[in-house]
């Protein structure tokens, strides 16, 4: 019975991991906001300041350490070096929302982060999930784009001024054209 029960948990999570959604949210007045004006606080819990993100397109992307999906640390160091002198910046939240995959502190995270060479910006271990954990930025992802991760490596694109402008599934790679494509038009690339 218990391994029927882990064979079930785990066919639950691989199902739960195939998450392509692609939901674009069109800026308007009544959904425009600054998701930054929320404290936030590095992996050590170290005070970050309101304005490190003001002017800089994000992607801000839920991590785990120890998901099928960890590999994808790579390719977002790619990404976040790829256009940071160009105002971009990934930033990355650890979370131990699905299958308990992030389970250390602070250490553990920014181990795992350098076993991929990432060095992008990790905030502190939060909860994404709806409810009274959750973190208060993803509380306002949710509220604008409507969406919420259903595993590890959920992204969202913010534009320059804060506002949450699309949702990308755990599925879509951080160096696919959906996502590339989108910070290039934030970026004024080739235009």
């Amino acid at each position: 019975m218990n391994k029927l029960r882990a064979l079930l948990a785990s066919i639950v999570a691989l199902l739960m991991s195939c998450d392509s959604r692609i939901i674009e949210v069109p800026v308007k007045k009544e959904n425009a906001m600054n998701i930054y004006i929320n404290p936030l606080n590095d992996v050590h819990g170290n005070s970050i300041e309101k304005n490190t993100f003001s002017g800089k397109v994000t992607l801000i992307v839920n991590l785990a350490s120890k998901c099928g999906l960890t590999p994808q640390y790579k390719d977002l160091q790619v990404l976040h070096d790829r256009y940071i002198d160009k105002g971009f910046a990934v930033v990355g939240f650890p979370c131990n929302d699905f299958g308990g995959q992030e389970p250390g502190n602070a250490d553990d995270i920014t181990k795992c982060a350098a076993e991929y060479g990432a060095s992008f910006p990790i905030m502190d271990k939060v909860s994404v999930l709806a409810g009274e954990d959750q973190c208060d930025i993803y509380r306002d992802l949710q509220k604008v784009t409507g969406a919420l991760p259903e595993w590890n490596f959920g992204k969202y694109l913010v534009n320059k001024d804060g506002t949450p402008i699309a949702f990308f599934g755990s599925m879509i790679e951080p160096l696919s054209e959906d996502i590339t494509d989108r910070i290039e038009l934030l970026l004024n690339i080739n235009n």
